[in-house]
């Protein structure tokens, strides 16, 4: 007899397992109004990922940043830092434009999740 927990715990793995694309991501807990990056660490062109908050910046042009959840929608790996306007899955090979977050090759359907910032100084801060 499986008990309530299981059915429960059951239930949620098999949730999963429809077209593979995850939740939305949240906003970490604790990071909004933080500080969670320097202007100077996210290159132009370039970015950064910030694994403990499992966020990714973006620079896409002078002056420009988007902030990103750094887990693919496909199967919630960690995505590698922009390069050449692309953020990549290293998992199973999605990529992400480094402005929209749209996804522009699979097996990733969904964007990647956009969390608004503003630059305050040299600092770039989670709202």
């Amino acid at each position: 007899m499986i008990g309530a927990a299981g059915v429960v715990a059951c239930g949620t793995a098999l949730a999963g397992c429809g077209t593979g694309e995850r939740a939305p991501a949240a906003v970490p807990p604790g990071v909004k109004g933080q500080v969670i990056a320097k202007v100077a660490d996210v290159p132009v062109g370039g970015g950064k990922v910030i694994h403990q908050w499992k966020i990714v910046i973006a620079q896409p042009t002078s002056g420009v940043f988007k902030a990103f959840s750094a887990s693919c929608p496909h199967r919630g790996c960690a995505v590698s830092r922009p390069a050449e306007g692309v953020i990549r899955c290293p998992c199973h090979g999605s990529e992400f434009d480094a402005v929209s977050g749209k996804c522009l090759k699979g097996p990733a359907e969904a964007p990647l999740v956009e969390f608004p910032l503003k630059v305050e100084g040299d600092g770039i801060v989670l709202l």
